[in-house]
């Protein structure tokens, strides 16, 4: 979406208005992954058809599944699944990631994720179902497998979401199983100490130097053999980049990711730039490459499209850069962590920081109305980034 915005909005700086931009997607709608840990999945996807039609935005429905580069064709599955070709002059690849869940025991029959807006739903709909189960430890129980970003956000925001659906009254237990030796090691040392009173506060525990290695319809297996009830299995860890990353000739990082320039032009491939979760982009001159999160995607966006539009017209690209890193980690009613720096040094937490990430999942991370000014402005690669 913010690649396709960007480069109309330099044909249209230029003068070119001739110039095709095609969107080629399962739908014409924005789905706020970011949010999908919280409940009510299913009305977390804002619709993009009038907003790509305010700039000029040919859109495709359909499922890309074959990249010919030497070709220079896109091969995708139409609405009634009926394979077509879809020729390019230039290709911007933005497919993002998914969880790539481990072949273990029981995970793809009885685990659950928020991965993807189908699956979150179809979590809310199992949580709903809980309140017919008879009371027991097993119903009441939830295990997150991973302490990331996505894990804390999840577990956090369980105990609220389960109090909604199975009383007040319920003895209800939330547990992060994670490899690491202490709470929220792999976030870092300062923004740990938030996370640990956060959960202490919520009542969510923590399973640490452990790995869940089974997974089955009444709970999960450790890895030292001990085993948890739990009627609901929560996995969030395991995420890659989309497997057209694989049908491009060039470099890719251990998660699948493109190497790209400066401009975000794959390297080696001239016709072709690479943004969001299947860019292996370096956000500054010190090492730093851009994380599978919002923040870095939307930013990404703005560049890829910008540059290649910039490529065709002759003009002056715009390196993408972002040194400055932030995170907004959500922790459910005791309210939110905000950092700063790639040590993530705290800021703001409880509801200082609640009011910073709900501007951030409710007005930040949303398309811009559908109006060509509007659009325009908010794809300028050059806006400043808080």
């Amino acid at each position: 979406m913010w690649a396709a915005l960007s480069a109309t909005r330099l044909f249209d700086i230029h003068g070119h208005g001739d110039v095709e931009v095609t969107v080629l997607a399962p739908q014409a709608e924005l789905r706020v992954r970011p949010r999908f840990y919280e409940p009510n999945a299913h009305q977390l996807a804002t619709p993009l058809g009038e907003l790509f039609d305010s700039v000029g935005v040919n859109f495709i429905k359909g499922a890309a599944e074959r990249i010919d580069v030497a070709q220079k064709q896109v091969g995708y599955l139409d609405a009634s699944g009926t394979p077509q070709v879809c020729r390019y002059d230039k290709l911007v690849l933005a497919t993002g990631s998914r969880l790539a869940a481990p072949n273990m025991p029981g995970v793809a029959q009885y685990a659950f994720d928020v991965d993807q807006i189908e699956q979150a739903v179809r979590l809310e709909n199992h949580l709903k179902s809980l309140a017919a189960l008879p009371d027991s430890v097993g119903r009441n129980t939830v295990v997150v497998a991973g302490g990331g970003f996505t894990g804390i956000e999840t577990a956090t925001e369980m105990p609220a979401r389960l109090r909604t659906l199975l009383g007040d009254d319920a003895d209800i237990e939330v547990i992060i199983v994670d490899r690491g030796a202490k709470v929220g090691a792999s976030m870092g040392a300062e923004i740990s100490q938030s996370i640990a009173h956060a959960c202490e506060q919520l009542g969510v525990k923590w399973r640490l130097k452990s790995s869940v290695v089974a997974v089955d319809e009444n709970g999960v297996t450790l890895d030292d053999g001990q085993r948890i009830a739990a009627k609901t299995v929560i996995w969030t860890t395991g995420v890659r980049a989309s497997s057209l990353t694989e049908q491009i000739p060039g470099e890719r990082d251990a998660l699948g990711r493109l190497h790209v320039d400066a401009h975000l032009q794959v390297i080696g491939q001239p016709d072709i730039f690479a943004t969001g979760d299947v860019a292996y982009a370096a956000t500054d001159d010190l090492g730093n490459h851009a994380l599978m999160t919002c923040q870095h995607a939307i930013v990404l966006g703005r560049h890829a499209g910008n540059n290649v539009a910039a490529q065709m017209l002759g003009v002056a690209a715009t390196p993408y850069r972002q040194p400055k890193y932030v995170t907004c980690l959500d922790l459910g009613a005791w309210g939110a962590v905000y950092t700063e720096g790639w040590d993530r040094q705290v800021k703001l937490t409880g509801q200082e920081g609640k009011s910073l990430k709900t501007q951030i999942n409710t007005v930040w991370i949303y398309p811009p109305a559908a109006n060509r000014e509007a659009a325009w402005a908010a794809a300028d690669p050059l806006i400043p980034i808080a």
